[in-house]
């Protein structure tokens, strides 16, 4: 089967908006929209523009997709990744869409077919990186067919102040211009103030409805660590998620490649993903993530944008990210089928001395890197946050509300010591500081307050100082924390210049002066064991959007469960496509529930369009009609 247009209406008619719920329902399978789609979808058949941001697994992608078939004629997306594209692709053909897309991983001669496709009308959704479409080739073709809509996926890649920011997003700018009454559409998960302003302006010219459906992911579980012993520490975490697929983020590549080999050396199904690596490697492990069970994935920011493998339960980050945003982002890969997951974060202060660096090295304004380390500034206080993590992250894309209640599901909230006064203790490091000329890290910091009597202390005399020794009875590991919370704080500065020494910054001084109070949290002890059953629980799971839980299935339905999925790896392998192309896992979920034993009942199962009611109803029914003898 193939969608094509129907004529139930012009843009904004009534039978143009009663087309959209046919073509959610025939074609993809869904019996109603989820929130904040038909909002933009209205807008865009009434031939308006809109820059939507709505959360990872939201639906982004059915905000575009749907308004294409209302509307016929061609729709343009733009898309940064060839293998976004290509899954996107492959789902709408199992949908029974006339999509393609045209990209550098075919040859010229396959390329040159879709084109002829394209041109002769028979193709509804063409999916071109920006650099493909903004060429005058492309674009002259383009200009004499039909196009009734355009689409920019991962929108924040056009700001400048955005996590992603890509120089060959800002030329997509001049799309207003030539296709001055064409809707356009701009779609991301991550965009604050700011790079939503920037965003309008760049794509728009200001002339767009935005809608901002909401930065809460209820359904992940937020944590952070300080670094004691991060390997370790990464072992017991994964240890909680055996079986399970998950992204590990490290900062650089021989890091990726080193911690892949010691999962795998610890018995972990770990795959390294990296920009260094081969490109045959790297989309060959990149195939068995999204393809198969419990594969981690360990990368560098280079794996992530686009990555639609809805069962991924865990995100670690062995090196703290470059902003709240990226953080967002990456976090943002768990959890897409609403189902539990976690995110978790180790970080040091070493991390911030290298990420303060990498701002300070990048090329921009200095308006540009102001900005950045506005935005670094706010990821280490959703670091040291004295309460809610979640609280702290919404309060950043402004969603704060004090008289909302705690989440009652991140770390802080289930199992964080209350913050205690540390002016006095402030007073000493910082004194210690200001005594030793400000110009040595951390380490020799402590040595001093703790009076030690090593070659370097007596070197520079600092065993002669007033703040030698000043720092007991308070241990090496508590002054670490107190000197790491008081950078992340603001309180200190590092010197990036030179080897990380410690200075200190005007809230410093007002500490000194007494003018200002300094509150501190004490690290909690490492979790190297399984949490306590039932740790995690709280009032979010009820918010958790359209979670069907395995758990609620009965023995026998798990039994019929894991047959679903093994017939579903098969059918994916001989199409050459993930297995959530096929069927998402809600779907399974629903069949091995329900148990359709006819074609009728099996259209009625979440996520079962027509095409794939043709496609799959026979081998999926066969399949149960075994299991229920």
């Amino acid at each position: 089967m193939t969608v094509a247009a129907t004529d139930q209406g012009a843009p904004g008619e009534p039978g143009a908006m009663d087309e959209k719920q046919r073509v959610l329902a025939e074609v993809f399978g869904f019996p109603e929209f989820r929130p904040g789609q038909t909002e933009i979808i209205d807008i865009l058949l009434d031939g308006r523009n809109a820059l939507a941001v709505m959360p990872t697994g939201a639906g982004k992608s059915l905000c575009f997709q749907v308004p294409a078939l209302v509307l016929g004629g061609l729709t343009i997306v733009v898309s940064p990744l060839v293998a976004l594209m290509q899954d996107q692709v492959a789902a709408l053909q199992l949908a029974g869409v006339r999509a393609e897309t045209i990209n550098s991983n075919k040859d010229r001669a396959e390329n040159v077919e879709i084109w002829r496709r394209v041109a002769a009308g028979e193709v509804a959704i063409l999916y071109l990186s920006p650099e493909r479409l903004m060429t005058a080739r492309m674009l002259e073709a383009i200009s004499r067919l039909p196009v009734r809509l355009l689409a920019v996926d991962e929108a924040h890649c056009i700001s400048q102040w955005g996590p992603a920011f890509r120089p060959e997003y800002a030329d997509l700018s001049r799309l207003r211009e030539l296709f001055p009454n064409i809707p356009m559409v701009a779609l991301t998960a991550t965009a604050d103030a700011i790079t939503r302003r920037d965003i309008a302006e760049r794509l728009f010219d200001g002339e767009a409805e935005i809608f901002v459906q909401g930065f809460d992911r209820p359904n992940i579980r937020l944590g952070v660590a300080f670094k004691v012993d991060w390997k370790r520490q990464m072992l017991a975490f994964l240890d909680r998620h055996r079986g399970e697929s998950g992204v590990v983020y490290c900062l650089s590549r021989k890091k990726t490649e080193e911690t892949a080999a010691y999962l795998a050396d610890n018995g972990i199904h770990a795959l390294p993903y990296h920009a260094g690596m081969e490109k045959w490697q790297r989309d060959g492990n990149q195939d068995r993530f999204m393809a198969e069970d419990a594969v981690v994935m360990v990368a560098t920011i280079a794996f992530g944008m686009g990555i639609d493998k809805p069962d991924v339960r865990f995100v670690l980050h062995t090196d703290l990210p470059g902003s709240m945003e990226a953080y967002y982002q990456e976090f943002g890969r768990a959890g897409r089928d609403g189902a539990p997951a976690e995110a978790m974060m180790l970080y040091g202060l070493g991390d911030i001395r290298m990420r303060r660096m990498f701002i300070e090295d990048e090329k921009g304004s200095d308006d540009r890197r102001r900005q950045e380390h506005k935005r670094l500034d706010a990821l280490l206080a959703y670091c040291e946050a004295p309460q809610c993590r979640r609280q702290t992250l919404l309060a950043y894309f402004g969603e704060g509300d004090e008289s909302l209640p705690s989440c009652g599901h991140c770390d802080l909230c289930l199992d964080a010591p209350a913050p205690i006064d540390g002016t006095h203790l402030a007073r000493r490091a910082l004194d210690a500081i200001r005594e030793t000329g400000q110009r040595f890290g951390a380490a020799h910091v402590v040595d001093v307050l703790l009076g030690a009597k090593n070659e370097k202390v007596r070197k520079f005399g600092h065993d002669r100082l007033d703040s030698h020794g000043a720092g007991k009875p308070q241990v090496k590991a508590e002054w670490h924390s107190i000197l790491r919370q008081l950078v992340a704080g603001g309180y200190l500065q590092l010197d990036l210049e030179g080897y990380g020494g410690l200075a200190i910054s005007p809230r410093g001084q007002a500490v000194l002066r007494g003018e200002e109070t300094f509150h501190y949290r004490p690290d909690a002890a490492p979790q190297y064991a399984k949490p306590p059953k039932g740790a995690g629980k709280s009032n979010t799971r009820a918010a958790i959007r359209e979670a069907e839980p395995e758990a609620e299935l009965s023995a026998r339905d798990l039994e019929l469960l894991s047959a679903l999925k093994s017939l579903r790896s098969e059918l994916s392998r001989a199409r050459g496509v993930p297995a959530y192309v096929v069927f998402n896992d809600r779907s399974l979920t629903d069949m091995a529930r329900r148990r359709p034993t006819s074609e009728e009942e099996f259209a009625t199962v979440h996520g079962v369009g027509q095409a794939k009611l043709e496609k799959f109803a026979a081998a999926f029914l066969a399949l149960i009609a075994e299991n229920n003898m």
